[in-house]
C-alpha cells in the first residue's frame, strides 16, 4: 500500500439541527458592522419610527476576517440571482437620516 503526504476529502454530510426560536428568525432593517485586526462584528438592528422612535439590537455576528469575505461573496451571489429574476435593486441615499452601507 502506497503512502500519500495529501490528505482524502471525503463527503461528509452534516446535520445541522435548528430550534425554533432561532428557525422563525428575526427582522432588521438596519446593520452596523465593524472590525478589529481579527473579527468582523455585524450588529443586526430593528429601528422603529412610529409611536416613538425606539431601536433594539436583535443579533450580533462575530465573524473571522477570511469568513466575513466569503459572506460579502455569497450575499453578491444571491443580490445578482435575485435581480435577475425580479429586477434591479435601486437603494436610496440615505433611510430616515442613517447611512446606508454601500
Amino acid at each position: 500500500m502506497k503512502k500519500t503526504d495529501k490528505p482524502v476529502k471525503t463527503d461528509q454530510k452534516i446535520e445541522i439541527q435548528l430550534e425554533p426560536d432561532i428557525m422563525k428568525g428575526l427582522f432588521s432593517n438596519v446593520t452596523n458592522i465593524g472590525h478589529t485586526q481579527e473579527e468582523f462584528l455585524l450588529d443586526f438592528l430593528f429601528i422603529q419610527q412610529h409611536p416613538a422612535p425606539f431601536g433594539k439590537l436583535v443579533s450580533r455576528v462575530i465573524v473571522t476576517p477570511n469568513h466575513a469575505k466569503r459572506i460579502l461573496s455569497a450575499l453578491q451571489e444571491n443580490v445578482r440571482k435575485y435581480e435577475e429574476q425580479h429586477g434591479k435593486l435601486e437603494l436610496s441615499k440615505e433611510i430616515q437620516g442613517n447611512r446606508t452601507i454601500q
